[in-house]
């Protein structure tokens, strides 16, 4: 009998015993020797679904699992795929089927039973209709443990469900302006398809022969109308949804001649697809046509449409609308309630948030979502609280897997849609899509969870955890201040880690490659970051002996120094590896890295091997000042621009400082909502960014960067504690991309400081005297605005560095 001392050990041990017990893993269904039972009556589609799947674990285990119409008569597993129709005979005996489930007969759903208690265990894939074997065979590869000469389940693994969002897709254009897409032929196509259905994508949008890009690119394998009729066969060859993504060039539809060609330009394309379920058209980005004017047209398109395609919808958005524009597109739905239009979309550039415009859009018309998941700045969904480093190198279309922040923006944004199809320009964001399509399955799905399966599924069993936990990591490199971010380093050697127990099967996957790019993409930077950080410190305290060594020798050593950026590299084991796996993404899936080398069509278009030695501290824009000061023949001069480039942050005593653009120095910007509620910044400032390219003049690295706002929504900065019987002057900075958009200052109380203006070009600090009235009670409050009203992209309130100077 236990003792009293004995007796917390023992039930310690009982303890850990059920925990243990617990904690062990499910039992594993063998299914290497498995036979696939497919029912002679399936569709097309639903065979597609069997050939995915026998195909997809085949290229996972070397093995060929066999298929008949026939239910085997050996021991052996059987697999049985089917719609619950076809499917009625052999499930008739399992208990419970068909179940009383709410999802049981809801569209595209599906069910998973394992019976393993026979002689012969069987899996079954019963779908609810075509699409739901499709997407319950995805279901399924997502949960097979598959390695070479072994596939196993879990035996408890039983599942029902249908999705929550109708809408489930992803735009993939066949043209230049991707960086990969438009090298693609169509069985790569075919593997991404069924990539993306396996997380549940039920919708891809085609772009047609003309849109806003070159009319062709060197990296096609075939003319655009004949890739797209290929696309569309594939799709409806798996039963999936073809959207085009059409907008309206040309210069004025309310000519006659102008809508006579448009209709047999855009007939010509419709009559040739072989399915199309949609078509979007974007009244803007691309795009410059009234509402007055473009729903006219978009009638008569509607029409033709459905002449080739009965059942085809027509859907519309009001990107890039001026607020006038907006109201009368407001009022047309209101007022007209046009039958021939199915829905609206909601895409970049709309002048409101998603809840705002649910409320205006009368409730008939369905809206969707146009998410951008492929940019990372000057986008719909930038990136938040990102280092300039990152922003300037890696740009805005690097690889870039945001889970977490991925999955905020959905959540935020599900209950107003009826779905979404997303813009993509390239596999970059491969991982955002996964993300996506499964919560638009599932809303509730964990992401991490989510995150092991796209591993286990597309990396390998091995790697399932580790994986899944650096594209996480992955996400959280991007976080916050690089200089401070120990965790890069870590992220990178936990790649590394992979890197070298990878199977040459593992280094030449596309995504494994992606991985390990931006890991040491990531790690370079920030060593880079570090050394020129440090060089140019090093060149201005040189700078500050000016006066007892010289201004010339000064002037020589401090461009000595920052010019070893490039004459003592650091980190080029790193650079050499990231320049190795760039030219191998090029051989696995054409991702083109470089202009120069692979052919991109731009810089900015994903090609940040071009950016991978852009200047990390103000290199190049001191050397054009250390070149004007040179000039100056007397040394009093010489040494007085010295000084103001030395002491450049300084405000004087009793002054104050911001680098807007730099997270470490904005201590008096008025933040807003917290991402989650905004992620678009609709309402809130953000870290904006100038689209500096290499041949461009030099700028300060604070001028590269800048805190703004969107729309009408004003930048506000706020100062508390002032000398309420001091004058105070104001120097401000406007940098930014949009150097043609007016800008207006006001203080609180309405003070006026500057009416709109152009911001100064080139770049340059201006000056003004802030009014006595506009400091109340020792605080000031400054509020810059754009012009309102104005449609477009809604960036132009940007502003980069303040100082407010104590006069």
């Amino acid at each position: 009998m236990p003792t009293q001392r004995t007796l917390p050990r023992l039930l310690a041990t009982v303890l850990l015993g059920c925990l243990l017990l617990n904690s062990r893993p499910a039992p594993a269904l063998d299914l290497s020797r498995a036979v696939v039972f497919a029912p002679a009556s399936l569709s097309g589609p639903e065979q597609k679904a069997v050939t995915m799947l026998i195909e997809e674990v085949e290229k996972r285990t070397h093995l060929r699992w066999k298929s008949g119409a026939s239910w085997p008569t050996s021991d052996r597993p059987v697999i049985a795929v089917g719609s619950a129709a076809a499917l009625r005979d052999v499930t008739a005996a399992l208990p419970g089927e068909p179940a009383n489930d709410p999802v049981a007969n809801r569209p595209e759903g599906f069910r998973i039973r394992v019976r393993a208690e026979t002689q012969a265990p069987a899996v079954f894939v019963i779908g609810n209709d075509a699409r739901g074997v499709l997407f319950g065979v995805g279901r399924l590869l997502r949960a097979l443990h598959l390695a070479p000469g072994r596939a196993t389940l879990d035996e408890d693994w039983d599942v029902t469900s249908a999705p929550a969002l109708r809408i489930r897709g992803h735009q993939l254009g066949y043209r230049p302006k991707t960086h990969s897409y438009d090298a693609w032929d169509l069985p790569v196509w075919e593997q991404y398809i069924r990539d993306l259905a396996v997380f549940g994508c039920n919708a891809v949008e085609l772009i047609p022969p003309r849109s806003d890009d070159a009319a062709t690119s060197p990296h096609f394998p075939r003319p655009p109308l004949e890739m797209m009729r290929g696309m569309s066969q594939l799709l409806d060859d798996y039963g999936l949804d073809v959207w085009i993504w059409y907008p309206a060039l040309d210069k004025d539809y309310t000519d006659a001649n102008t809508v006579a060609s448009a209709l047999q330009e855009w007939g010509d394309v419709f009559k040739q697809l072989p399915r199309v379920d949609a078509v979007f058209v974007p009244g803007g980005d691309p795009g410059h046509t009234p509402p007055k004017v473009l729903m006219p047209f978009l009638e008569k398109q509607a029409a033709q449409l459905r002449r080739y395609h009965p059942k085809a919808q027509m859907w519309v958005s009001p990107q890039g609308f001026t607020q006038e524009w907006l109201e009368e597109f407001l009022r047309i739905l209101k007022d007209q309630a046009p039958s021939w239009l199915s829905g609206v979309v909601f895409g970049p550039q709309v002048r409101v948030s998603l809840a705002e415009l649910r409320a205006a859009v009368p409730a008939p018309y369905p809206i969707r979502h146009y998410p951008d998941i492929t940019h990372s700045r000057q986008c719909q969904y930038p990136v938040p609280d990102w280092d300039t480093a990152f922003a300037i190198t890696e740009g805005r279309e690097g690889i870039n897997p945001r889970p977490r922040q991925m999955a905020s923006i959905f959540r935020s944004c599900r209950p107003h849609l009826a779905g979404f199809i997303s813009y993509s320009e390239g596999c970059n964001d491969d991982v955002n899509k996964a993300i996506w399509s499964a919560l638009g399955w599932d809303p509730e799905a964990n992401v991490t969870e989510l995150l092991r399966e796209y591993s286990r599924y597309f990396i390998s069993e091995r790697w399932t955890e580790e994986f899944a936990q650096g594209l996480l990591a992955l996400e959280k490199n991007w976080e916050g201040p690089l200089l401070a971010n120990d965790g890069v380093n870590t992220t990178l050697q936990q790649f590394q880690a992979l890197e070298r127990a990878a199977t040459p099967a593992d280094h030449l996957n596309w995504r494994f490659q992606q991985a390990l790019y931006r890991a040491y993409y990531d790690a370079y930077t920030r060593r880079r970051l570090i050394h020129e950080t440090e060089l140019e410190a090093q060149a201005l305290e040189v700078l500050q002996e000016a006066p007892r060594r010289g201004t010339l020798p000064a002037l020589a050593e401090a461009e000595t120094i920052l010019d070893r950026a490039v004459t003592q590299r650091v980190a080029t084991a790193w650079r050499e590896r990231i320049l190795e796996l760039g030219a191998a993404l090029f051989q696995s899936i054409r991702m083109q890295l470089s202009v120069e080398k692979y052919q991109a069509i731009a810089v900015d278009r994903g090609a940040n091997l071009d950016t991978l030695e852009v200047p990390l501290n103000n290199r190049e824009w001191l050397k054009e000042r250390f070149a004007e000061i040179r000039s100056q023949t007397s040394e009093a001069d010489r040494l007085q621009a010295i000084d103001a480039v030395v002491h450049w942050n300084d405000p004087g005593p009793g002054g104050f400082y911001d680098d807007l653009g730099n997270l470490a120095r904005q201590p008096h910007l008025v933040g807003g909502l917290d991402y989650e509620s905004d992620p678009a910044f609709l309402a809130s400032p953000h870290v904006g960014f100038e689209e500096a390219e290499p041949g461009d003049r030099a700028l300060r690295y604070s001028w590269l960067n800048h805190a703004e706002s969107m729309n009408d929504a004003p930048l506000t900065l706020r100062y508390t504690g002032l000398n309420p019987g001091a004058r105070y002057r104001l120097r401000v900075v406007y940098a930014g991309d949009s150097p043609q958009r007016k800008i207006r200052l006001a203080a609180g109380g309405g003070v006026e400081i500057h009416p709109l203006q152009l911001k100064p070009w080139p770049i340059r600090p201006i000056e003004f005297d802030v009014p006595a009235g506009a400091i109340r009670n020792g605080d000031l409050t400054l509020n810059w605005f754009r012009e309102p009203g104005l449609g477009g992209n809604g960036r132009g309130c940007q502003v980069s560095e303040v100082w407010l100077i104590k006069k």
